[in-house]
């Protein structure tokens, strides 16, 4: 009794001792146990880059009116990689392609049948290879030097004037309509050289000297029009993103809207107004201190131009929460703040910022430092949305007529979340013959932000047949011409779940239906 006893309080020592000790956590493989009749499956996640629509790394592609280069399938499927691209370090795998329609042939005149029958022709082809594009609509990319401040930008600089601007977009609007399901947004484009909205000849910010000036009041209503047409030609479902954050200040509180205007609540997020659907493209992320422009007060009649980096990169980082942000590096001078933390922000200024994408072609200096630097890998997967299964409780069978109840935990470890509302499903699969049922989720995929819980307490119909069914996720794409192709599902970050003949998810248990 006595050594019993030594030996029993010795064990409860050991017990609490190691209790308190840090030990790591370790890999959890996909495990399933069985608690009150109930199936609990925790999920092992993938560590891998893999290709998912509207976000990661798109490929850059242009074509010019004057010379119109249609898009090849070959190589649009050559883009789901990995792709390393000429003058980089590093591969990328891509559903997405941007692309310069540059209308450099109709700066004076409509925009001819010839050129809206071959870009129709493009969409048909992005469409046929599973990808998507994000289009902007320029009149010139080509710069002059001279004898002006800006020595090698000089005007003048070959856009186009506003009443030619609003009659493309009126041409324009039917096609973008009718192809929406595979633009992941629109740029806004159409003003300045590249459609930066900076080098213009029409609507300001500059004399006839190449000068340096505050944009008029007149220049703000004059480019708020423009926007206001391409918004009011697209479906309410999709974004146009516009260069600077001050536009889309100016645009719903007026040309004298202070920087301070406070970004957009999460009670219209998402919805079909033009607040929800105006977002941002930076085409010089990291650049400079203020991304070469990004965050600046061009003035007004009646107050100068000015700097205000603070204050506009946090209602652009604020606004990234609802609407898409995405771009482009341009200038590796501004180092060591464009590489890799701790030397640098760039990862930190993409998560802050909740970019959805970047250019995988340029500029290859930044980017480049990002693969050696270490992190290139973690911006590769984080881009945009990055779902992966946590844990699953099932029920182990269910009898027709009645209610299966299951919950579905789900981690987003993205930067964002998915540009547009999607259908979430359930999907029983006939184990015996194939059929299958579905059951929609009620669910925002867009607020996922972190994490959800997904709760189904679905009726099983009677037509159901009895038998064993496979359990499947489908987060298929909104639009029904599309939402069927494999290509355009969203693919759980999660080993051994993935299959590519239906683009459902594996949910790795099989219910058992009487």
């Amino acid at each position: 009794m006595k050594y019993s006893s030594i030996l029993y309080a010795l064990f409860a020592f050991l017990l609490l001792w190691n209790c308190k000790k840090e030990n790591p956590v370790p890999i959890v493989p996909d495990t399933d146990t069985m608690v009150n009749d109930e199936v609990v499956i925790t999920y092992r996640a993938d560590d891998s880059d893999f290709p998912n629509p509207d976000r990661g790394f798109y490929r850059y592609t242009s074509t010019r009116a004057s010379n119109y280069d249609q898009l090849n399938e070959t190589i649009l499927d050559s883009y789901k990689g990995p792709l390393t691209s000429f003058g980089a370090n590093y591969s990328t795998v891509s559903t997405l392609i941007f692309r310069y329609f540059i209308l450099d042939d109709f700066i004076d005149s409509p925009i001819s049948q010839d050129f809206l029958t071959k870009m129709q022709e493009d969409f048909n082809k992005i469409r046929r290879t599973g990808m998507k594009i994000i289009p902007r609509f320029v009149y010139t990319v080509d710069t002059q030097s001279g004898d002006c401040p800006e020595g090698d930008i000089c005007p003048p600089y070959g856009d186009a004037p506003k009443n030619i601007v609003l009659q493309h977009i009126q041409q324009l609007g039917p096609y973008l309509s009718d192809n929406a399901d595979i633009i992941t947004c629109l740029q806004m484009g159409f003003i300045g050289i590249w459609g930066e909205n900076f080098y213009t000849d029409h609507f300001g910010g500059f004399d006839e000297n190449g000068v340096d000036i505050a944009l008029t009041d007149t220049n703000w209503e004059d480019r708020i029009e423009v926007l206001a047409a391409l918004l009011n030609e697209l479906p309410d479902d999709m974004m146009v993103q516009v260069r600077y954050p001050q536009l889309k200040q100016r645009y719903l509180n007026g040309v004298n809207a202070p920087t301070s205007t406070p970004p957009i609540s999460e009670e219209i997020a998402f919805g079909p107004s033009e607040a929800a659907r105006i977002a941002f493209h930076n085409d010089c992320l990291l650049a400079s201190e203020s991304d070469n422009g990004t965050y600046v007060d061009f003035g007004n009649s009646s107050s100068p131009e000015k700097s205000d980096i603070a204050v506009l990169r946090n209602y652009q980082s604020q606004e990234g929460q609802f609407v898409i942000i995405g771009g482009e590096t341009c200038d590796d001078t501004y180092s060591p703040q464009n590489d890799c933390s701790p030397l640098g922000v760039a990862d930190q200024e993409l998560r802050e910022h909740h970019y959805t994408f970047l250019n995988a072609d340029f500029n290859h200096d930044v980017n480049n430092d990002w693969q050696d630097g270490g992190c290139m890998d973690d911006i590769k997967k984080n881009l945009g949305y990055r779902f992966a299964l946590e844990k699953g409780t099932y029920p182990s069978e269910v009898t027709k007529g009645e209610i299966m109840k299951l919950t579905i935990d789900i981690k987003n470890s993205g930067y964002a979340t998915p540009v547009r509302w999607r259908d979430v499903k359930l999907i029983l699969r006939n184990s015996s013959d194939g059929r299958v049922f579905s059951f929609p989720f009620s669910t925002d995929i867009r607020r996922w932000y972190t994490s959800a819980s997904l709760v189904g307490a679905f009726a099983i119909p009677s037509n159901v047949p009895t038998g064993n069914y496979e359990l499947f996720l489908h987060l298929a794409d909104s639009y029904e011409r599309i939402a069927s192709i494999p290509e355009y599902s969203i693919r759980l970050a999660n080993e051994d779940v993935w299959e590519e003949s239906t683009g459902y998810n594996k949910l790795g248990h099989t219910i058992e239906v009487k």
